[in-house]
């Protein structure tokens, strides 16, 4: 409990109001309160982090992924990669499980919303590399993870967890049946 404290203290810690911009070459996203933001961090394992219970080699891409900031010691969320979709960082960190990285992307924070250290991770690199990889194969990994899904449009429709979430529950989580004036009311 008392590392889950620290951490608590550190996501609070005024540290947060640095600026991290310097250097950056992350392209803006237009989002409200973004920021550009490039800096090194161990890349971790958060439930390890916060409570102790740590799988090897980070959850296997099963787990969420963080970045321990080297600057303040702060954890970081990245939360999206660099694709169009907003789809989770967890494909492109994952190679670099336990490792100092430098990444650079753009920060979230805006106090009065209570964002703090939302990141989106669009290049990484290992620390003292020179090249850096981009933050951009999770459609690509995806499709390779789900080669029957093959067709046009938007990967989640073809998704096949998603569809079977849709079978089970319903495209409200209501269930079919449920849903079924919903859908009339509002679409047909």
């Amino acid at each position: 409990m008392n590392r889950f404290m620290m951490i608590l203290a550190a996501l609070a810690s005024p540290a947060m109001a640095q600026d991290f911009s310097q250097g950056s070459e992350a392209k803006p996203w237009n989002l409200y309160a973004e920021g550009p933001a490039r800096f090194e961090a161990k890349v971790v394992d958060i439930l390890c982090e916060m409570t102790g219970d740590c799988a090897a080699d980070c959850g296997g891409g099963a787990r969420q992924l963080g970045l321990l900031r080297k600057a303040d010691d702060v954890l970081v969320f990245p939360n999206k990669n660099a694709q169009a979709a907003f789809t989770g960082a967890v494909v492109e960190l994952a190679p670099f499980c336990g490792k100092q990285v430098e990444v650079d992307g753009l920060l979230i924070e805006d106090p009065d919303l209570g964002a703090k250290n939302i990141y989106l991770v669009q290049k990484i690199r290992t620390v003292g590399d020179t090249e850096w990889t981009a933050a951009n194969r999770w459609t690509k990994e995806w499709a390779r993870a789900n080669p029957e899904a093959k067709g046009k449009g938007p990967w989640f429709r073809r998704d096949p967890r998603v569809n079977a979430e849709i079978a089970a529950h319903g495209y409200t989580g209501i269930g079919a049946e449920a849903e079924k004036p919903f859908i009339k009311e509002w679409f047909e």
